[in-house]
């Protein structure tokens, strides 16, 4: 893993953790603000740009090619993704 890696997991953790917070103070008090609703928004579709962001970079270090070609894709396309 370099250091770019390292910087997207570190991304990938803060993101989690204001997720978590987010979600908590939805079921604690009963609902978020539509600042909040709309920052949850914005954290999930950023987490999965980031983890597939990691993937790209996983796969074309796999097939020996530039893990620094691999770019953040658009959220309507990383959105349409399936498990």
């Amino acid at each position: 893993m370099d250091d770019r890696e390292h910087d997207i997991i570190d991304e990938i953790g803060g993101l989690v953790s204001e997720e978590r917070s987010l979600r908590d103070r939805s079921t604690r008090e009963m609902g978020l603000s539509e600042e909040e609703k709309a920052r949850l928004r914005t954290v999930e579709v950023r987490l999965d740009q980031c983890w597939d962001l990691m993937r790209q970079r996983r796969a074309l270090r796999e097939y020996g090619e530039d893990p620094s070609e691999a770019r953040v894709r658009p959220a309507d396309e990383v959105e349409d993704y399936r498990s």
